[in-house]
Order: structure tokens, then sequence, then C-alpha cells
């Protein structure tokens, strides 16, 4: 085990994650890959395979390795699924009914590794969903299994996930427009091309190449600087729209024709148009960070918006409880509900292709009917006590704003009618996150400058 991290260190809220070898190591994922086997065992007795993939980062082929040598130990089987995409290791959990993993650190630097876990179906595995149990199996140590060592196989599904990706549109009507994807160097290098072989559009990939240090840039297009390489090649060629995805390809965000990236909250409105279109009706889940502009877009539409906490696991949970077709959340993620209620940014990309191909416009003029208010984007603010400045904020807006709409879904939102903002706290650090919007930019920044005051006032109690 790697002696110098204790696990708090690595067992996030939603995955592992750490840096290799002095956070993690191939002798702890081997304790990992045991308590997993163990946990999934448990809570689905009838388990006889876990599922593995891998992302490109060097450090995964030791760790996928040992981990599997751990579920192997605990009698289970192990199905190879070598490099793959997070969305396509959820489409083989599904498609197999089987537990899965999947060694990614997304979008972190290169020397991070970690593990994105799930149930058969792709049911999420998170803090209060069984990680917590797995740390604690860990901790203790995994007893011995009194069965046979579990079995080996390789198998590829790269072909099968592309054309379930495809399925999600109407190939008949795309137009052959001009797409620029950038893959950062991660796993879209490999997904993105398959799952557009025989559509009739023209693809550019930069930085198609697999590799994990990441040559080019850093796999985080929700960092608009990111973005530059993509922006400026969307403009040079004349292309329809560009793709940027980030290092396990499960998230992508747009570019339009004028080389202006689209917000996540925008992504998700154009989707769930395209998702109505097709099931009117449908319930579609946004998250409460999301602009406001989505579930007016949804209720225009003929759809029912459901706002949710931030975060993956309460997204599918509330898919599964209200049958929702789709949901978004602004950090561009989208889930869909036929896609075992995960996420995939490819699925979501194909979409928005459909509904730049039916309008017949330029994707800066589809855009416009869903750029309707100025966001702050999320502002970070390293606080003592976040839950008493959560408070203060609260008690302020009660006395100075009494009509405003508090709630405590996710954190502090308060809805002010012209504008609107949430407060919440980070999972892993002492940090408060703070997101607003209101009609203009102006308006914005002076709302962020009063709530910054407020939430780094001292406290007069």
């Amino acid at each position: 085990m790697a002696a110098a991290a204790p696990l708090d260190q690595i067992f996030k809220a939603y995955d592992i994650r750490g840096t290799v070898p002095d956070q993690w190591d191939a002798a702890l994922a081997g304790r990992i890959g045991e308590a997993f086997a163990r946990f999934a065992l448990s809570a689905e007795p009838d388990t006889r395979r876990v599922l593995i993939a891998r992302d490109m980062r060097p450090s995964g082929v030791e760790l996928a390795a040992a981990f599997a040598e751990g579920v192997q130990r605990q009698g289970l089987d192990v199905v190879d699924l070598g490099l793959a995409s997070t969305d396509l290791l959820y489409f083989a959990s599904g498609h197999l009914d089987a537990p899965g993993v999947m060694f990614t650190a997304s979008h972190n630097p290169a020397q991070y590794n970690g593990i994105k876990m799930c149930l058969a179906g792709a049911r999420p595995v998170g803090e209060e969903s069984g990680l917590q149990d797995i740390r604690a199996l860990v901790e203790q140590g995994v007893p011995a299994a009194t069965t046979e060592p579990g079995g080996y196989e390789t198998q590829d599904l790269l072909e099968a996930f592309a054309a379930h990706v495809r399925s999600f549109v109407d190939i008949s009507v795309l137009r052959p427009l001009k797409i620029v994807a950038d893959t950062a160097n991660g796993m879209g290098g490999l997904v993105v091309p398959r799952v557009f072989a025989g559509l009739p559009v023209d693809v550019e990939i930069m930085y198609g190449e697999l590799d994990g240090t990441f040559p080019n840039h850093p796999a985080d297009p929700i960092q608009v600087e990111n973005l530059a390489d993509l922006r400026a090649r969307v403009v040079e060629v004349g292309a329809d729209i560009g793709l940027a995805f980030d290092g396990d390809a499960d998230r992508v965000f747009l570019v339009d024709d004028q080389g202006e990236p689209l917000s996540g909250s925008t992504t998700t409105a154009i989707v769930a148009v395209g998702i109505l279109e097709r099931e009117p009706g449908a319930t579609i889940l946004h998250n409460l960070i999301c602009s406001k502009a989505v579930p007016e877009v949804i209720q225009e539409h003929g759809g029912k918006p459901v706002r949710t906490r931030v975060g993956h696991s309460f997204i599918k949970q509330v898919m599964a409880e209200t049958g929702a077709a789709f949901g978004g959340e602004h950090s561009a993620h989208y889930y869909f509900r036929d896609n075992y209620r995960a996420d995939s940014g490819s699925i979501a990309a194909l979409v928005v292709l459909e509904q730049l191909s039916k309008a017949g416009v330029a994707l800066s003029e589809l855009r416009r009917p869903f750029d309707r208010y100025a966001a702050s984007g999320e502002i970070n603010t390293q606080v003592d006590d976040p839950p008493a400045v959560i408070d203060r904020v609260a008690a302020h807006f009660a006395t100075e704003a009494p009509d405003a709409i508090q709630d405590r879904l996710d954190g502090l939102t308060v809805d002010l009618g012209e504008w609107w903002f949430n407060l919440r706290p980070s999972n892993t650090e002492p940090l408060l996150r703070l997101n607003l919007e209101s009609p203009t930019r102006a308006e914005t920044d002076t709302h962020v400058a009063t709530l910054r005051s407020l939430i780094t006032e001292e406290d007069d109690s």
C-alpha cells in the first residue's frame, strides 16, 4: 500500500482520485479491487464478473492490472475492455448488465489517476451509495475468498458503443457539417472517430493521439484558456461547430462558428429541445446552477423541468425516480435515460448536430434564443466555516429581501425574481462556490461584488 497517503486523500465524493505513486499505487489498487468485488457481491449476490476499462494515462496499465488481480482473488471473473472512454464503460455496464470500473482522472494533470465505479446497469457508486463501504473494506482488509480465483477475458465494445450513440439521432437529417473536435490527447481520440464514422459530416480531430502526458494543453475544457486552439481552428477553417472533450471523453463543450464557447446550460437547453421533439411532454432534469433559461426553454417546448442537486449520483437517482428522458448539468455532463441514465459527451454532441442540421442556420444563430442571461461562472472563496457563512448570507437576504425565495436543496439558493444566486460548499475543501445570474453583465458584476463582500465579512458575533 502507498504508505504516505491516508485513504481520505483519495476517496472523494464520487470517485477515487489521487497522484501516483505517492497517494496510491498498484498494491493499493489491488486491495481496492478486492474490496470492490466484495461490495459488488454484497449489493448483487448474482454478480459473476467485473468490467474494467482505462484511459490513456501511463499509470493506468499497472493500476488496472493490479485491480483486476484483486477482483479475481475474490472469485469473480474480469472482462478487460482495454482503452475506453468513461461513457463507453457505462454503456458496457448496462449492455452486459455487470458492475464496472473506469481508471481515469478525467481532466486532472498527468500525475493523477483514479477510479469511477458503477454497479450493473451503470448504477452509480458514490460516497452515499457504496464508496464508503468500499473504503471501510480496504481499511479492514478483505478476507481471502474460499472460491477458486476468477477468470480473465478481453472484449471490444467500441463498435457496439458507437452504434448505440448514433441511435439517439435521425441520421437521415444530418447535413454535411464541418466539425473540429479537440480531444486533448484524451480518450476522445479513440472514440470520437468511431462515433462519427459513416455520418455525412466532415470531422477534423485535433490532438487525437492518445497521450496521458497531455503535451498540447490540459484536458479540462471547462477552463476557457484550454479552448484557445479549438476556437482559433474553427474560425480558420470555417467550421460549423467545435467540440472539446475532456480526458475521459464523458463531457463535451461546444464552440460556435464564430469561435465563441457555449455554456453547459445553453447546450443543455439545445439538447432538451431535441429530446422533447422525439418525446413530447418528457420530464427533463437540470441541476440548480443551470441558467434559468433551461427550465424556461423546457416549459416552452412542452416539457416538465425538474431541478436537482449538483452531482451525477443525485441526477441519476432523480432520473430513476421520475423517468426523466434527459438531464443536464452546467458542468457539461449530459445524462440520457436510454443510456442507462449515464452521461455521454458523444450522445450530447450528436443531438446538437441533429438540431443544427434541422434548423439550417449557423450555431451562432441557433444559440441566441437560449442565451438569455449573464452568468457569473463559478466563483470559489475559501472560508473557515462554510455553513456559518451560508447561514449569515441567508439571514441577510431574509431581512433585506423578504420577498425573495430561499431554499436549501444544495447549499443556499436565493431567487430575487430578476436575479438569483446559489452558494454551496465544496465536498472536499473549505470553499464556498458562488453561481449568480441576472439579465445583464453589469448587473451580474454588481451583485457578485455584493455577495463576495457578504461572504468574506467578519462575523460580528
